[in-house]
């Protein structure tokens, strides 16, 4: 068994040793579930996220806790990136009395079975990676499911953007077959063309299935394709740009990737390859020029974590900087709500205050019909160097 495994069974065995646990008094701990893919081998946004909640939480207790002294506790349990597991897991937090909200990880397919099992289990859903519109757009009254992060329509209007402005006019992509893929897609027919940016063709590859994507790949190109956007984690991103180095240079069209591959250690897996290729990537945040002192200790932080040299080499840097902001927000409601009941946390969820992020001020972070604390306008994209940073690209 390696590490992540043993990590991911030990949490899962503590989660199930606190579900028959009583109802917390004044004065004992709140919790918080993470539903993460730490058993996923090649996953580094587990770790951010759980770095994140950590830093934000150890940050929180030392000022006093929650309602007048109470401190927040975390629980980890493993979902695999399996999304029935992910359900069982949401379920035993949900039987946990002293658990406030659950925060689930990167894969939308697991978010998207979560919020199904919203409206029986009556607990907050605090999501800080996965982009599927479905999560939030849920059409549940009330909605249990906050976010604090891109969505796929957002992130298709900024890839279309982008586009633009490089002078490409067709755009090929290629996505997974499955929820995060034909979410990424409804919002490319809602949102293109645009500009004079229109989908010369879609390709869809079997996610964790396919041995390459060199013949999806030549379709698009056929297809008169001046550019691809990718929409793929981090093992078949690696996959595609490796095949696609291979190929003459005047063969290579350049990539616009959504933020799935950053979930991984993306440069390791594609090795030289990635250098070969025009490569950039959706973010919405970088530790290379943080914003304000509580961003610059967390980048210390998470830098000491993951034992790397730069603040740009931080291993999936959006997980680190949205968990930690998220649950500064969820610790806001808790305090704003008076209690840990999970009604009361929900709706003052929807009634915070202003708060001065890491990633920016939200003002406020959530209303009553907008559980997207982000927005459009605070998508970026960057470039990973030769040395593996991760580096924000502004002009073009």
């Amino acid at each position: 068994m390696n590490r992540r495994y043993l990590a991911g069974l030990l949490m899962t065995m503590l989660v199930a040793m606190f579900s028959g646990a009583k109802v917390a008094t004044a004065g004992e701990p709140i919790r918080i579930g993470l539903n993460l893919e730490v058993g996923d081998v090649t996953s580094t946004s587990d770790d951010a996220v759980r770095l994140g909640v950590q830093q934000a939480v150890e940050e929180i207790n030392r000022s006093g806790g929650v309602l007048g002294g109470r401190q927040l506790e975390v629980l980890v349990s493993d979902n695999r990136s399996i999304p029935a597991r992910g359900v069982k897991n949401l379920q035993n937090f949900a039987a946990m009395p002293d658990v406030v909200a659950v925060m689930v990880g990167k894969f939308s397919p697991v978010a998207l079975e979560l919020v199904k099992e919203l409206p029986e289990l009556q607990i907050p859903l605090l999501d800080p990676w996965a982009a599927a519109d479905g999560i939030i757009d849920n059409g549940q009254v009330p909605n249990w499911a906050f976010r604090l992060s891109l969505s796929d329509s957002m992130a298709v209007g900024a890839v279309l953007n982008h586009a633009k402005k490089r002078g490409i006019r067709r755009l090929g992509v290629l996505l997974p077959n499955i929820a995060w893929g034909r979410s990424n897609d409804e919002a490319l027919r809602a949102r293109a063309p645009r500009g004079g940016v229109s989908v010369s063709r879609v390709e869809w590859y079997n996610w964790g299935g396919d041995r390459g994507l060199m013949q999806r790949y030549v379709a698009l190109r056929r297809s008169g394709a001046e550019a691809v956007f990718l929409v793929a984690n981090e093992r078949e991103g690696a996959q595609f740009v490796r095949e696609l180095a291979e190929l003459p240079e005047s063969q290579r069209l350049p990539i616009i990737s959504h933020w799935g591959v950053t979930g991984g250690d993306f440069p390791k897996m594609c090795g030289e390859a990635l250098h070969k290729v025009d490569f950039v990537v959706l973010q919405t945040y970088s530790f290379g020029k943080p914003r304000n002192d509580k961003a610059r200790h967390l980048g210390e932080k998470a830098q000491t974590t993951f034992s790397v040299a730069h603040p740009e080499s931080i291993p999936s840097p959006v997980g680190v900087a949205q968990s930690y902001d998220l649950t500064r927000l969820l610790a806001m409601a808790i305090d704003k709500a008076g209690s840990s009941d999970r009604a009361a946390v929900r709706g003052a969820l929807e009634n915070l205050g202003p708060y001065d992020g890491v990633i920016k001020r939200y003002a406020p972070a959530f209303k009553v019909r907008q559980h997207e604390a982000l927005g459009e306008g605070d998508i970026f994209f960057s470039r990973y160097q030769a040395d593996g940073r991760l580096s924000r690209v502004d002009r073009f």
